[in-house]
């Protein structure tokens, strides 16, 4: 279920799903969505969804099939190409848990990865104000109890 809204930063979609099965076909609609060059937040609690989400926007985008993507929390990144609407396409998939500061940060070269083609979708971004920033929109999942979860997509225009 989808109700958009549209507010003075942006377009808001809220979305609800009720399982892991139901938040990867969510991120496989989602894709439809994201347009690069697009660095989105990734905003939710440990074990809310945010990688099972990636899992879905991957293979919309035949970069990778679910099982293949992993939380980067200890790589930092994951890097997939894939086509949306028969053109190249490059998903990056960062966890920036681990990091302290903007100087860590740095060390990651985030603007060299916001290539025309490049969707960048940043878990736990919110933590540092350069991110916040430089993003496009954010997609923020909480859990409303067992393994249902609301979904919030929030596009600058």
């Amino acid at each position: 279920m989808s109700n958009t809204a549209t507010v003075a930063e942006g377009r808001v979609h809220k979305f609800t799903t009720s399982s892991g099965a139901d938040t990867i076909e969510l991120g496989r609609k989602l894709a439809r969505l994201l347009k690069p060059p697009q660095l989105l937040l990734l905003r939710g609690d440990l074990g809310t969804g945010k990688t099972t989400l990636v899992k879905g926007i991957a293979q919309a985008l035949d970069a990778a099939e679910p099982d293949e993507v992993t939380s980067p929390t200890f790589t930092l990144l994951h890097e997939y190409d894939g086509t949306q609407e028969s053109k190249p396409v490059k998903l990056y998939h960062l966890d920036v848990y681990r990091l302290e500061g903007e100087r860590q940060l740095d060390t990651l070269g985030l603007d060299e990865l916001l290539t025309p083609d490049a969707l960048v979708l940043v878990e736990w971004g919110e933590k540092f104000k350069s991110l916040k920033k430089k993003a496009s929109g954010e997609i923020a999942i909480t859990s409303t109890g067992g393994d249902a979860r609301t979904v919030t997509v929030t596009l600058k225009q």
